[in-house]
Order: C-alpha cells, then sequence, then structure tokens
C-alpha cells in the first residue's frame, strides 16, 4: 500500500472506517430495513410486493441521471463534502418515513433519495476507496468496504430487530398493525438519528487526509468530453454488464426474509434475523476475497463469482428449499451469498485493472453505474410481479431463474474481461 508512516496509516485507516459506515449507512434507509423487515414493511405501509417494486423503480429512475452527473463531481470536489452532504439530507428523509406517508408520498421519498444517494455520494465513495487502496491492493480496499459495509448492516440490522421486538407481544401474531407500526417507527427513527451522526463524523473527521488524494487529481473542467473519452474503455463498457448482472444477485437478497417466512414458515421476526444474518456472511466473503484476489487478478474472481451465484440461484429453482428443509436453506443462502457478496467486493476493484485513469474514476464509476444499477429500476416490480402473480414457491422459483439468466451473461462477460486485461497485461 502506498501509505507508509505509521500516522498517516492511521489517518488511513480511520478514513477507511469512515467509508465503511458511511457507505452502508446511506443505504440503511431506502434498502435495508425492507431487506430485513419485508414482511413487516408491506404491512404497516400497506403495499403488495409490486408496489414496493415500483418505489424502487422511482429511486432508480431518479439514481440513473444522478450517478452519470454525480460521476463528474466527485471527480471535482472534495469527498468529505459530498458524502456528509448526501448523509444529512437521506436521514431527513427517514424522519419523514417515519409518519408513514401515503404510497404517493414514499414514491416522493424515494425519488428524493435516488438523488440523495447517488449524485452527491456513490462516485465519491469509490473514488476515495481506490485511492485508499493504491497501486497493488485495490481487491483489499474494496474487500474492506464491502465487507466492513456488511458488518454495520448486520450490527443495524440487529439492533433494529432488537427495537422492534422489544416493542411488540412475545406472540407476533396476535400484535395489533397499530402496534407493528409504533414498534417500526422507532426503528426508522434510531436509524435515521444514526445516519445524521455519521454524516457529521464524515464532516469532522475524513478532511485530515483529503489532501493526499485531492493533490493526485488533475482533470479537465469538461464533463461531456471526458464521458465521451472513458466510454472508449472496452474495460468500462464490459464492467458496465458485470455489474447489472452482479447487481441483479443483490437484488433477489431482498426476497430472503420474504421467503423464509412464506415458504420456511417462519414468523416475523426470524424472518427478519434471516435477513440480517445473512449479512455476516458478507464481511468474512468480501475480506478474503479481498486479499486472495490481490494475489491473482480481480477478474479471475469475478468468473468465480457468477459460477457460485449460478449454483445457488439452481439450488432454489430446483424446488427442494422449503420447509422443514432449513439445512438446504441455510446452504442455498451461503453459496448464494459467497456469489453475490464476492462479486460486490470485485467489480469496481477491476477498475485499476481495466487500466481506467484515476484521474478519470469517478467519470467511469458514475458511466458504469447508470447502467449497471439498472435493476434498480426493473428488478423490483418485476419480483413483484412474480411474487404476487404466481403464489407460493412458482413465484420464486421463476425468481431465482430470473437470477441463474443473469449469472450466466455475468460469466460469459467476465470471461471476455479478463482476456482483454490479460492482454493489456502482457503488452
Amino acid at each position: 500500500m502506498y501509505i507508509n508512516s505509521p500516522s498517516i496509516q492511521l489517518n488511513s485507516y480511520v478514513r477507511i472506517i469512515l467509508l465503511i459506515t458511511a457507505g452502508e449507512g446511506i443505504f440503511i434507509l431506502p434498502f435495508l430495513l425492507a431487506r430485513i423487515f419485508r414482511p413487516t414493511f408491506l404491512k404497516v405501509f400497506e403495499l403488495d410486493n409490486f408496489q414496493l417494486g415500483t418505489l424502487y423503480t422511482t429511486y432508480g429512475i431518479v439514481a440513473l441521471i444522478s450517478y452519470l452527473y454525480g460521476g463528474t463531481l466527485a471527480d471535482k470536489y472534495q469527498a468529505r463534502k459530498l458524502m456528509g452532504s448526501a448523509l444529512i439530507l437521506t436521514a431527513l428523509g427517514g424522519f419523514f418515513m417515519a409518519t408513514f406517508p401515503s404510497f404517493l408520498g414514499l414514491q416522493i421519498l424515494y425519488g428524493y433519495w435516488g438523488f440523495s444517494t447517488t449524485f452527491l455520494f456513490w462516485a465519491a465513495m469509490i473514488k476515495a476507496t481506490r485511492n485508499w487502496g493504491g497501486e497493488e491492493s485495490q481487491g483489499r480496499a474494496f474487500g474492506f468496504l464491502e465487507g466492513g459495509r456488511g458488518i454495520v448492516a448486520a450490527s443495524i440490522g440487529a439492533f433494529g430487530i432488537l427495537v422492534f421486538a422489544n416493542l411488540i407481544s412475545e406472540n407476533v401474531v396476535d400484535t395489533s398493525l397499530d402496534q407493528k407500526k409504533e414498534a417500526f417507527r422507532w426503528v426508522i427513527l434510531s436509524t435515521s438519528i444514526l445516519v445524521t451522526l455519521v454524516g457529521i463524523l464524515i464532516f469532522i473527521f475524513l478532511h485530515e487526509i483529503e489532501n493526499q488524494e485531492k493533490e493526485q487529481t488533475v482533470i479537465p473542467d469538461r464533463p461531456l468530453k471526458n464521458m465521451k473519452t472513458v466510454i472508449r474503455f472496452s474495460s468500462v463498457r464490459l464492467l458496465i454488464l458485470i455489474v447489472l448482472c452482479a447487481y441483479c444477485g443483490y437484488k433477489v437478497t431482498d426476497v430472503l426474509s420474504l421467503y423464509a417466512s412464506e415458504i420456511m414458515l417462519f414468523h416475523e421476526v426470524d424472518a427478519a434475523k434471516v435477513g440480517s444474518y445473512q449479512m455476516y456472511l458478507r464481511p468474512l466473503v468480501c475480506i478474503s476475497i479481498g486479499f486472495i484476489a490481490d494475489q491473482s487478478s480481480n477478474s479471475k474472481w469475478l468468473v468465480r463469482g457468477f459460477v457460485l451465484l449460478l449454483v445457488g440461484a439452481l439450488i432454489f429453482v430446483s424446488g427442494f428449499v422449503q420447509a422443514p428443509l432449513k439445512g438446504l436453506f441455510v446452504v442455498a443462502i451461503i453459496v448464494t451469498g459467497l456469489g453475490t457478496y464476492g462479486l460486490r467486493t470485485l467489480y469496481f476493484a477491476a477498475v485499476k485493472e481495466g487500466s481506467i485513469p484515476y484521474a478519470f474514476t469517478g467519470t467511469a464509476v458514475g458511466i458504469i453505474s447508470v447502467v449497471g444499477y439498472t435493476p434498480d429500476i426493473f428488478m423490483g416490480p418485476l419480483m413483484g410481479y412474480l411474487l404476487d402473480n404466481y403464489p407460493g414457491i412458482t413465484g420464486f422459483r421463476l425468481v431465482f431463474a430470473l437470477l441463474a439468466s443473469f449469472a450466466c451473461i455475468g460469466f460469459l462477460t467476465s470471461l471476455r474481461f479478463m482476456k482483454i486485461t490479460k492482454a493489456k497485461t502482457q503488452k
């Protein structure tokens, strides 16, 4: 790693801890609560699966434009200011969410979050992480980022479950809708306060070591021309498809707590625990893969990640994962999680391997994210439609069959990316 002085190293580790906490904190309110508490979330907001999916579509449409122009913004301004502002703005949306707005109000809220979490935040975080990793430790840097985000997600999930479980009666089935609403309100308010605090910490503490990044960043102030320059890189075009296919896998994890509730017959608190416990797999996978990939190449492990994602999807497609086979359910979650979290570790770590100049990192991340994160637009409604119109195990099998298709496409694209990067290295 390029940082050698002990005092600077201390600062660098403070920085990655802040990046980790902020990197997951920004998505707690829009995504994490609905993922962990999906059955409860649907009840207290009086939504069906398709309606929840359309909220993600609204988020994704706004994020689509925000990713692109937010990328160029990250190449011009300090990460501290962009990320701190984004966290506080996102938290403000959480306080509105705690009022249990109408479906229209939720649509507006998710559109607002599509802006606050992407335009100001996303590319700035990725660029800061690439800078932290230096020349030789991209896998490790993104492994720490993704793995640490998993620890934060699991911890906040456990905290939310604790708050929720202590505010409802022991017999979850007999708890009224009003009681569930009041308990969930405190979950939302608690996490909103936490996100605000993280934003304040970013403003205060990220700034000491930001000058190093600033000195490395030299880019002409011509956003459209920079975008045209970046899109000419073949590695950028391949990474767009790789991120899209991998992110589809991550979106499917949204339905695991619902799967636990409807197919494995867990009650709501235990179903929420499934959504939380799977996140403890994330740090183990991400940090391990990050270290391993630095010893070989990110592209090889992208290929292997898609293989694991395909295997996990096919286990669910088989239809054998049903009550009372809890052991098979756990195995399927682990295999799918290994693929999903391994891919999330590596697809932006591969930006450097794709020979994309550091100065254009923000712009490249913005362009990759514009298409790569379109599953935010279509996966939610598509999964909701399948689950609502094909009740029971059939709907879930169709969702995982869709995932298997994307895993195949991602596998083939990763092979192509590996071939191109290998040829550039040899040259």
